[in-house]
């Protein structure tokens, strides 16, 4: 299974800075990284239901948008 960037940033912080994260800690970021991608799944996948994007330009710009529009709500 592939590395999620949480348990990248785990391991970085861990072999650059001696950082350790608490097992808790890293499964609430994991379980908030998840949360993320699957907002962001629906989102798009309502988007090419509609027609509206069509190549990976369009994609990266909704991605942007969307974690925009996401941290104005926190």
């Amino acid at each position: 299974m592939k590395q999620t960037a949480v348990e990248w940033l785990r391991e970085k912080l861990r072999l650059e800075f001696g950082f350790i994260f608490s097992d808790n800690i890293l499964e609430q970021a994991k379980e908030m990284e998840k949360e993320q991608i699957i907002d962001f799944g629906y989102d798009i996948a309502e988007d090419l239901a509609c027609g509206k994007y069509r190549d990976k330009k369009h994609m990266e710009e909704r991605y942007d948008e969307f974690l925009t529009y996401n941290q104005k709500e926190q």
